[in-house]
């Protein structure tokens, strides 16, 4: 193939390629962005805070909603604020989502990165440089993630190690939840029967032959446990078990598992379906 240079062109010096350009851009092919395969709920997002949100995107593999705001030229103060102010709009009014802010400029100057990198793990937010090109008569757009998401560690990564007892948790909990544990932990072990429970400090799994396997994991509280298995995220499941009553609290994306609450009533109520979710973790732990 024949090189041809690129050349820069800056959307916010030119006549017609403005925001609302490179907004359409992005709405008809959101994997610009190199965050994956989204859709876009919206455009231009009315917030009760006042203001309009450029693109509202979300994952449908996942619980994730990103809040993404378009600016043309280099970051500054203003859009900088306003994206966080969105994305923490969004995230009060939609809990059970995952939220992500996205700021998308023409240039994120080193600033910018000081400022954010001071609170990155604590907010979610991750800084997209775009680029318009010509090349060769074409015109194309270019981005590159200068920042991520910066995930902090937890105090069960910290202690994974922590190995505890049956007895440790009857003092962490109640008999009522450590029976329904029990009764979780039947179903897995329907799967192979090598299965045992393992204490840790933070949560209980499961071991086969002393090895940990957690393709399920239980936080068993006073009166119900939160049921942890690792399945992939997808909108189809989330429905059914929304519609079979139970409350999704969460999806987590680092580590790939639903949250979800379960007490004695809703377990007996839905034990097909604690099964087969069971299953499904199971058949992906063996991937």
């Amino acid at each position: 193939m024949e090189y041809k240079a690129a050349k820069i062109i800056s959307l916010k010096n030119h006549l017609t390629l403005n925001e609302r350009w490179l907004q359409d851009r992005i709405i008809e092919d959101p994997s610009i962005l190199g965050l994956g395969n989204l859709d876009v709920r919206e455009s231009e997002r009315v917030q009760p805070t006042g203001g309009r949100l450029d693109l509202l995107l979300s994952d449908p593999d996942s619980l994730t909603r990103y809040e993404v705001e378009i600016q043309l030229g280099a970051s500054d103060e203003r859009h900088i604020i306003r994206t966080l102010e969105y994305w923490d709009v969004e995230r009060r009014r939609y809990p059970q989502y995952n939220h992500v802010a996205v700021l998308v400029a023409e240039d994120v100057t080193s600033r910018f990165l000081n400022v954010i990198s001071l609170f990155n793990g604590y907010i979610p937010v991750i800084a997209i440089q775009i680029h318009a090109l010509e090349v060769g008569g074409h015109l194309t757009l270019s981005t590159s993630r200068v920042l991520d998401v910066l995930t902090l560690g937890t105090d069960e990564e910290d202690s994974a190690g922590a190995i505890t007892d049956r007895a440790y948790w009857e003092t962490k909990s109640s008999s009522a939840t450590l029976r329904l544990v029990d009764q979780v932990i039947e179903l897995a072990r329907e799967k192979d029967p090598s299965l045992a429970p393992k204490y840790n400090k933070y949560y209980i799994g499961l071991a086969r032959n002393g090895i940990a396997d957690n393709f399920i994991s239980l936080r068993p509280r006073q009166k119900w446990i939160l049921f942890q298995p690792k399945v992939t995220s997808n909108p189809e499941l989330t429905r059914r078990l929304e519609e079979a009553g139970l409350e999704v609290m969460a999806y987590d994306q680092r580590f790939k598992f639903y949250k979800i609450r379960l007490d004695e009533k809703e377990l007996a109520e839905n034990i097909e379906l604690i099964r087969e979710v069971i299953s499904m973790a199971y058949a992906r732990d063996d991937e």
